[in-house]
């Protein structure tokens, strides 16, 4: 069975014949499966930035980073002011510059389940574009400037994603995008603000990436469990998770298993930085015990970036090893999933 087919039917619950790996983009581990072609050169600033340089990107937005290789932050934010609001334009989402170098990327992708990365969802680029602490006073003091801004990136969203349709089609399975939404504690906003600016606002992108037959991959860091059944309601079709421990792994997994597929690693945070072998081959075995289905709904995740959070190199290979002794020829190894069959429909 093809990979992509193999990815396909995690995500819609249509059992795999084995536990799907996302390798990293520029980080492959060889002896594990391949499973998808996760491209991001679509998040590549025509102005400079990219996640190897710290530059300005095509938003206006200024960033730095640290020493350690890192994707860096935002320092300078264009809307700093509202005064400079009514002048500020998103990028041209048709500009040939994002897309002239995906084609032989994708021709290359084989049989491999394409994911196309487009960072920056809406809040993450809300708040690059005019300050984390300032966006959330803006929420209560400026709501009318803040739904400005915010259909201002949902229509450069929904024009993006049809631009990436007529060039490649179903060329495409599946679009990765990002927003951070918690603290180690909890969402940056009550369910009352999310549901007032955000909720609408992801259905009209999802809705667009859907209608292009593609699945909704979103990533999000923080414990964001009360976040979870509304995205889910709202049409994500994979969670993109990398702090299972701070989610409450067994019962974020009882609570949401067979409902959504997870983009799963061990913890990125805690067990893979400690480093210690059996920890991480146990987390591994309990994220494919308790997210995962014999019917699908887990996909093995490589972070990647590890030197960033100070893990060791031969740890990521450690957890993949792990979650390849939890999967048999002949489907998932029931000494590691439990229980009850997905119950997500397909797309």
């Amino acid at each position: 069975m093809k990979s992509r087919e193999i990815v396909r039917r995690a995500i819609e619950f249509d059992s795999p014949p084995r536990l799907p790996f996302w390798q990293h983009w520029s980080h492959k581990m060889p002896g594990f499966p391949d499973d998808v072609c996760n491209i991001w050169e679509m998040d590549r600033a025509q102005s400079g930035w990219f996640f190897d340089k710290a530059a300005p990107d095509d938003w206006g937005c200024g960033w730095d980073a640290t020493e350690v290789k890192n994707m860096g932050q935002v320092t300078e934010h264009p809307l700093a002011s509202w005064s400079d609001l009514d002048r500020s334009r998103p990028p041209d989402p048709c500009n040939p510059f994002y897309y002239e170098r995906l084609g032989p990327l994708i021709d290359a992708a084989g049989d491999r389940y394409v994911a196309i990365t487009a960072h920056n969802l809406l809040f993450s680029r809300l708040h690059k574009l005019r300050g984390f602490a300032a966006t959330m006073e803006d929420f209560y003091l400026e709501p009318e400037r803040v739904g400005r801004v915010l259909d201002m990136i949902v229509d450069f969203k929904v024009r993006q994603c049809e631009e990436l349709h007529r060039r490649f089609g179903d060329r495409i399975h599946g679009l990765f995008v990002a927003d951070d939404w918690g603290t180690q504690a909890g969402p940056f906003v009550s369910p009352k603000l999310f549901g007032e600016f955000f909720a609408p606002r992801y259905r009209t992108i999802f809705d667009a990436i859907h209608g292009c037959a593609w699945h909704v991959i979103l990533h999000s860091c923080g414990r964001i469990n009360a976040l979870v059944p509304s995205l889910i309601d709202l049409g994500v079709d994979v969670l993109n998770m990398q702090q299972s421990r701070n989610y409450g792994l067994v019962e974020f997994g009882e609570q949401f298993r067979g409902k959504v597929c997870f983009l799963a690693t061990v913890d990125i945070q805690s067990t893979m930085p400690r480093g210690v072998e059996e920890e991480i081959r146990e987390e591994a075995r309990l994220l494919v015990r308790h997210w995962g289905t014999p019917r699908g709904g887990l996909i093995a995740f490589d972070y990647g970036a590890w030197e960033a959070v100070g893990v060791r190199p031969e740890m990521p290979r450690i957890m993949f090893d792990e979650f390849a002794r939890c999967v048999t020829r002949g489907g998932p190894d029931s000494s590691c999933y439990r229980g009850a069959e997905g119950t997500r429909g397909l797309l």
